[in-house]
């Protein structure tokens, strides 16, 4: 399966995006998703994690409350809604699938095997 993300750009603080993750060359249902964001020059993090029905999600610290992972199976596409912004969500976000097939939702970047580019999110204050 290949990904693609889009949506990123620049908003004011407590302003929303909304990310996408289109799904090509595979069925994303087969996959647990997640969204992982990264700084330049610093580690990436975990942002949160979808079962592949949509069951289930898992969201880090720093986000629960403000963001919402969902998947429209029947669209092949991956969405993170991200609400109430602020400077410190600035970063490269990039969704990516789950190796595993399934099981518990992760939050380590080892455990995902695929991969889309980068999607932009600026937030000023």
């Amino acid at each position: 399966v290949q990904l693609q993300a889009s949506g990123g750009g620049l908003v004011q603080a407590g302003g929303s995006l909304r990310l996408s993750c289109a799904a090509s060359g595979g069925t994303l249902s087969s996959y647990n998703m997640g969204w992982f964001r990264q700084v330049p020059g610093k580690e990436q993090d975990f942002v949160a994690a979808i079962s592949g029905s949509g069951g289930r999600t898992y969201y880090a610290d720093s986000v629960e409350g403000r963001f919402t992972i969902s998947r429209d199976n029947a669209k092949n596409t991956l969405y993170l809604q991200m609400n109430s912004l602020k400077p410190e969500d600035t970063a490269f976000y990039y969704c990516a699938a789950d190796g595993r097939r399934g099981g518990w939702l992760s939050h380590y970047p080892i455990d995902y095997d695929t991969w889309g580019q980068g999607t932009l999110v600026t937030v000023s204050s």
